[in-house]
């Protein structure tokens, strides 16, 4: 697996954040056109459910964003969840998600 640029690596260590604050099972971070960063940690309430990645995008766009340039998830997950990939493609459609384990190794890029 190839290493992430400086701008990537910091969104991971964004989503590590994220996620080791919370201790949930998953953290996230995306990085917008303009270039801010918008991190979430899973959400499991009994009335509203959504991955780490689901919930960073929503922050994003709940503050004005038409597009983003990446994404990272920091999960013990094996891919990233389609759902959560599906909203960084709806806003960005070539936007790159980087997939790493929670000790920060890289699995995947989609």
């Amino acid at each position: 697996m190839t290493q992430l640029d400086a701008e990537d690596a910091k969104l991971m260590t964004l989503a590590r954040s994220a996620r080791g604050r919370t201790g949930a099972p998953e953290g996230a971070a995306v990085r917008d056109t303009d270039g801010r960063t918008y991190l979430a940690a899973t959400v499991a309430l009994p009335s509203l459910r959504l991955s780490a990645l689901q919930a960073a995008v929503a922050a994003a766009v709940s503050s004005g964003v038409q597009g983003l340039e990446a994404a990272a998830v920091v999960s013990a997950a094996s891919e990233v969840e389609a759902a959560g990939l599906a909203a960084v493609h709806d806003l960005t459609a070539g936007a790159p998600v980087h997939l790493a384990a929670p000790d920060g190794t890289l699995v995947a890029t989609v």
